[in-house]
């Protein structure tokens, strides 16, 4: 409930059973934050509160069927063999799941013979809410109820006949408070019925004490000192700290070149914030950061920093939200989803590499978390801060016209004085095979590695592909290995000899010969971090290799003994995806290799240039940040590419001159918006006559109301016009209001609404 009136909405209403919390679970301000987002992505308004709602908070409703108490006419009421079948399961069992039932016959068929069992009234429904999935973590803890002397006194009664019993009392006595049980059964053996005996004697208390469950173990270290601004820093701070002071809700765009110290203000506009009595919400793209990002701000800030991601345990999200709603927290780190934590007073919030695709959610709702994070700035009065080196081509026009403040950062500022942007060179891969290399590594590769080893250093290789090969082909009739549920070829999989999707997770074993034509001759094809990892074991075998990948991180801290692994230099060359491009800094990187510039550049897609050039920029940002001067070699069959050229002269104005002339001749974002049906169905010829339906009803609409400005594109077949089963068809309606055209039609339940769409589907 999150309002009330005085007449309802609905045609039928249910008394309320009770409350589930004594005070209210969302705050004033998540309430008007969820119904703006409700309204914006066109998602219904629980799935927009749902965002806020506490970790494990949603129940579903279970449904269980119970035999009527009279059913005597059931043999004349013509019933058929499911009917029956069914009938007789609730003679002998008198109560059966509806989750149940729905595994034996489908969840169509059984709701089929559910309802028509109650409506003659052979059987009756009942609806009852699941359990709570998690709730605050008891330990329990042991204390001694008496004094050292009667204890001792019981102790030496207790040793013939109670031995257990007196090993335990001796420990408590010895500890002289009260201790965990779970570490007192440890050290003593004991059971939980030696427990119970001595509570019954009355020798001793067993109490349940709330205890929090922490990903961030508390620290007993005074705060960091505060570094001491330079000149662009200072200037940053300035105008951070009097939007702060003024609590007028001011947006920055914080451009630095990697390096620049833009973690050093966001530390110093946090403090400000925090001595302001506010709190903050520290946005970074990749969960792959976290424990680099935690670590920088618990050093500042120890016992007052909180984090939210998906890789900690249900009880510890839960522990967190429960403390960031009491005010325990002033700070929050995470990503996308950490923008809904219930802060008390929000003040500041940064979205660090603001550029990134990450921050936009691909399920419903849709929302983008730096659009939000601009309505929460509005409804709060906090200031915002969008850093970045490669900001996004929107933002960066935005700040041009004045909607974001612009602060530059241009110099480099790292932990050795000296330190410089390193030196990028282009490979051209064409000319690779003309003279003759065939290999994924150009010769001038090869001999940066060598030498970089050589000096002692290490090398960072990006491709922002994982897996063996990217796919599987016939060599004899070409036939290419797809997934059976998506129209996408599977790659293969060294470590574990699969071929699996990257789009459902589908696996299968790798084919011995062509399903098509039986032929032996199978190729794999393409390349991949595995692939990758494979060749330069081979080349460099003294070398120890690290691969950094979503098949690397799998378990819980992978990420951060991963990068620990690196960080104590426990090796030598670090392989991995765009995980590794962003935010981390590894000092002793000397050489950054881009196996292939190539990777997202051609995709359909009107960012993939901007997109190439923040991978390529981030990467090469990670070598030369100490005293070492580092290096970058791209390899690329297209060198030529605006977005390949700008990144190796480190040239975002190049590249942004470039990109918004091409947006503003094909009327594309930040001059234009979009919104993307998209209609899924397992039968493509009715997904595509539903999407040619609502195609032309919303031109006749546009038509009938003399809606100028407005496009409509489509319907085609999504990029992948096959996902997990389903057929897609999209259509693009594009102009300055769009989401206005959805309001004159009605649209069923399969289409999925995505407006400010952000990639490829």
């Amino acid at each position: 409930m999150i309002s009330t009136g005085t007449t309802p909405e609905y045609p039928e209403t249910r008394d309320i059973a009770g409350l589930i919390e004594d005070a209210p679970v969302l705050s004033a301000l998540s309430i008007k934050l969820g119904k703006w987002i409700s309204m914006y992505y066109r998602c219904r308004l629980f799935q927009a509160l749902a965002l806020m709602l506490p970790p494990g908070f949603e129940r579903r409703s279970l449904c269980s069927i119970r035999l009527a108490k009279n059913i005597a006419h059931a043999e004349d009421s013509g019933l058929n063999e499911r009917e029956k079948t069914l009938l007789n399961q609730l003679k002998n069992a008198g109560t059966l799941n509806l989750k149940e039932i729905e595994k034996q016959s489908g969840a169509r068929q059984a709701h089929k013979i559910v309802s028509r069992l109650a409506k003659l009234g052979l059987a009756t429904l009942q609806f009852n809410i699941e359990p709570q999935r998690i709730s605050p973590q008891l330990v329990t803890y042991l204390r001694l109820a008496l004094d050292n002397e009667a204890a001792l006194e019981a102790i030496q009664d207790m040793r013939r006949c109670a031995p257990k019993q007196a090993a335990l009392l001796a420990y408590l006595c010895k500890a002289g408070q009260a201790v965990k049980w779970k570490q007192a059964s440890l050290a003593t053996g004991s059971t939980r019925t030696v427990m119970r005996a001595l509570a019954d004697k009355g020798f001793i208390n067993a109490e349940q004490i709330e205890t929090s469950r922490k990903p961030i173990p508390e620290s007993n270290n005074q705060p960091e000192a505060p570094l001491t601004p330079n000149r662009a820093q200072a200037e940053a701070l300035t105008k951070i700290k009097k939007s702060l002071q003024q609590q007028n809700g001011r947006a920055f765009l914080l451009y630095g070149i990697t390096g620049s110290g833009k973690t050093e203000v966001y530390l110093q506009a946090l403090a400000e914030a925090i001595k302001m009595g506010k709190t903050a919400i520290v946005l970074i793209p990749e969960i792959s950061l976290t424990s680099q990002t935690i670590g920088r701000f618990t050093a500042r800030f120890p016992n007052r920093v909180a984090v939210l991601h998906s890789r900690l345990s249900l009880g510890e999200r839960f522990d967190q939200w429960r403390e960031i709603k009491a005010g325990k927290y002033d700070v929050v780190v995470g990503p996308r989803s950490a923008l809904f934590a219930p802060l008390p007073n929000p003040g500041l919030i940064v979205i660090d590499e603001e550029h990134e695709w990450s921050y936009k959610q691909d399920t419903s709702p849709r929302y983008h978390a730096r659009n939000v994070a601009f309505k929460l700035s509005e409804l709060s009065n906090a200031t915002m801060i969008l850093g970045s080196a490669t900001p996004d081509v929107e933002s960066f026009y935005y700040a041009r016209c004045g909607k974001l403040e612009l602060i530059n950062m241009p110099d480099r500022l790292t932990a050795e004085t000296g330190s410089r942007l390193p030196e990028i060179e282009i490979v051209d891969l064409r000319q690779e095979l003309k003279t003759g290399n065939r290999s994924i590594f150009s010769r001038k590769l090869q001999e940066s590695i060598s030498y970089t080893l050589k000096q002692k250093e290490q090398v960072i290789l990006f491709l922002n592909r994982r897996g063996g090969a990217s796919f599987v082909q016939c060599r004899d009739c070409g036939h290419v290995i797809n997934c059976r549920r998506c129209e996408v070829p599977m790659s293969y999989h060294f470590d574990d000899e699969q071929l699996v999707c990257h789009h459902c997770n589908y696996r299968q074993k790798a084919p011995g010969i062509c399903p098509e034509c039986l032929s032996k001759r199978i190729k794999y094809l393409g390349l991949g971090t595995q692939a990758v990892a494979g060749e330069v074991s081979r080349l460099f075998p003294e070398a120890r290799v690290l691969r950094w990948d979503s098949d690397a991180t799998r378990q819980k801290n992978s990420h951060h003994n991963l990068q620990c692994n690196f960080q104590e230099r426990k090796s030598d060359i670090l392989i991995g995806t765009q995980m590794i491009a962003k935010g981390l800094d590894f000092p002793h990187v000397s050489l950054v290799g881009v196996i292939s510039a190539d990777t997202s550049l051609n995709l359909p897609d009107f960012r993939a240039g901007e997109r190439t050039f923040a991978l390529l920029s981030q990467v090469a940002g990670r070598a030369g940040r100490s005293l070492a001067p580092g290096k970058v070699i791209i390899q690329s069959y297209y060198p030529e590419h605006y977005a390949v050229q700008a990144a190796a002269r480190h040239d975002y104005a190049a590249f942004y001159n470039t990109e918004i002339k091409y947006r503003l001749e094909l009327i594309q974002p930040p001059f234009s918006k979009l919104v993307r049906l998209t209609f899924v169905h397992r039968n493509d010829e009715y997904c595509q006559n539903e999407a040619e339906r609502l195609s032309g009803e919303l031109k006749d609409c546009k038509n009938k109301k003399g809606i100028a400005g407005v496009s409509i594109l489509g319907p085609a077949p999504a990029f992948i016009h096959r996902l997990r089963g389903q057929y897609r068809w999209n259509i693009i309606i594009k102009g300055h209001e769009p989401a206005l055209l959805l309001d004159l039609v009605s649209l069923p339940r399969q289409w999925k609404v995505d407006v400010d769409p952000y990639g490829l589907e």
